[in-house]
C-alpha cells in the first residue's frame, strides 16, 4: 500500500468523522427546536382558557384581552411558517401581551381568588419556565453546531457537505422585552 493511498484513506475517514459529527449536532438542534415547539403549543393552548376565565371579570380591559388573542394568533402562525426570526418576534409580542394581562389581573381581587384562574396562571408560569429552559438548550446546541462548522478544518468541508449555520432564538433588537422593567414600590 502506498503512502498516497494511506493519506487518501485517512482523509476519507476524517471527512466521515466531520460529516457524522455535524449530522449529529444538526439533529440535536432540530430536536431542541421541537422541544421549544412543544412548549409553545402548550402555551398557545393555555391562553384561550385563561382569556375566557378572566373575560367576565375584566370587562373594562377588552383591549388587553384582544391584544393577547391577536398576539397568540400571530405566534401560532409564525410557528407554522417555521422562520426562526418570525417565531422570535411573534413570541416576544405574545410575552408582552401576556405580561400586560397578568399585571392588570392583579387589580382584580376576584380573579386572584378564583381557583381556576390561579391554576391557569400557575400552569402558564410553569410553561414560561419550560420555554425558557428549552430556548437555552436550543441556543447552546445551535452555538455548538455553528462553532463546529466554523473551526478549521471543518470549515473546509461543512459548506461543501451542505451544512449551513443555524439561527439562534433571540429577542429582536427593537423588542420592548429588552427594556428594563419599571418597579414602583410606593403603593
Amino acid at each position: 500500500m502506498t503512502i498516497s493511498a494511506i493519506v487518501i484513506a485517512l482523509l476519507v475517514v476524517w471527512a466521515v468523522v466531520i460529516f457524522n459529527g455535524l449530522v449529529s449536532l444538526k439533529n440535536q438542534v432540530a430536536n431542541a427546536f421541537k422541544q421549544i415547539d412543544i412548549q409553545l403549543k402548550r402555551r398557545h393552548d393555555l391562553i384561550p382558557n385563561l382569556v375566557n376565565s378572566v373575560k367576565g371579570e375584566m370587562k373594562f380591559e377588552s383591549e388587553t384581552l384582544e391584544k393577547v388573542v391577536q398576539a397568540r394568533a400571530g405566534a401560532v402562525n409564525a410557528v407554522k411558517s417555521g422562520s426562526m426570526g418570525d417565531i422570535s418576534k411573534n413570541e416576544g409580542i405574545l410575552s408582552q401581551a401576556l405580561g400586560r394581562l397578568l399585571a392588570i389581573s392583579e387589580n382584580y381581587p376576584n380573579l386572584k381568588a378564583n381557583e381556576s384562574v390561579k391554576a391557569l396562571m400557575e400552569e402558564l408560569a410553569h410553561t414560561e419556565n419550560q420555554i425558557s429552559f428549552a430556548r437555552q438548550l436550543y441556543n447552546d446546541l445551535v452555538t455548538k453546531f455553528n462553532i463546529k462548522q466554523q473551526v478549521f478544518p471543518n470549515n473546509l468541508f461543512a459548506s461543501m457537505l451542505g451544512f449551513v449555520p443555524a439561527v439562534l432564538f433571540e429577542i429582536p433588537q427593537d423588542s420592548k422585552e429588552r427594556e428594563n422593567p419599571k418597579v414602583d414600590l410606593t403603593v
